[in-house]
């Protein structure tokens, strides 16, 4: 352990990774109650591959997912790209430490301390990187499923079993994806660490506050939360 790492540093650190797990859990297995845009995105998923299942040309379905695979890609892509910066400034450490110590903005460390909070950077971009890889073989199970469903017209009792097989496989992938998406926002909160360890305290909590915020309470969220509460209308009749 760094020999300035004070327990307020190891207090920040420790909330941190409590409120990202915390969060993660909620997010990939969501209360009913409270709604929110992942709990409704997993019922809508499964209306849709029903929704393709009774359709003979599934050829838009398989662009939509193959628009997604694109956008895991992406983001795989830069993730490595990142990583491949970092490392670059963790094998010139003393460079780089050297011009962050000059900065009047930042809190003043030991070059320990300054690595592990690095060390810290890249160990949440190599999960980032994982995530994104395995929602892209995940989608690619996806395609492989949809495309081996039987044509339609499909018996409705096969067709939603399978249909739910195809959403949950698809969930799935989209947990990993946001996992990933998530690394990115709480590398963000890192970053203030080298500020002062309160701002990296702050920050954490913002993140959560906003991710939350964005759950349950966005444009976006009331928006899926009326468009599902008019397909349950719908079925109703």
């Amino acid at each position: 352990m760094p020999p300035d790492m004070t327990p307020f540093d190891l207090a920040a650190l420790g909330w941190f990774i409590v409120i990202w797990l915390g969060y993660t859990v909620g997010q990939d297995r969501p209360w009913p109650r409270l709604g929110g845009v992942n709990h409704h995105l997993r019922r809508l998923r499964v209306t849709w591959i029903r929704m393709a299942f009774d359709r003979e040309m599934r050829l838009m379905d398989s662009q939509l997912v193959g628009h997604t695979m694109n956008s895991v890609t992406f983001f795989a892509s830069t993730t490595m790209l990142i990583l491949a910066g970092l490392l670059g400034l963790l094998g010139n450490v003393d460079r780089v430490y050297a011009v962050a110590d000059r900065l009047t903005f930042t809190v003043k460390t030991s070059p320990e301390l300054f690595e592990t909070k690095l060390i810290v950077l890249i160990a949440i971009f190599i999960y980032a990187f994982f995530q994104f890889t395995w929602a892209l073989r995940q989608y690619n199970y996806t395609c492989a499923l949809i495309g081996s469903a039987p044509p339609a017209p499909m018996p409705t009792d096969q067709r939603d079993a399978l249909a739910e097989t195809v959403a949950a496989v698809m969930t799935h992938a989209v947990t990993a994806l946001n996992g990933g998406l998530r690394g990115y926002y709480f590398a963000l909160a890192v970053l203030t660490w080298f500020i002062h360890p309160w701002m990296f305290l702050v920050t954490s909590n913002l993140v959560v506050v906003i991710l939350i915020w964005r759950q349950l309470w966005s444009g976006t969220a009331a928006a899926i939360n009326r468009h599902v509460a008019i397909l349950d209308e719908i079925e109703r009749r």
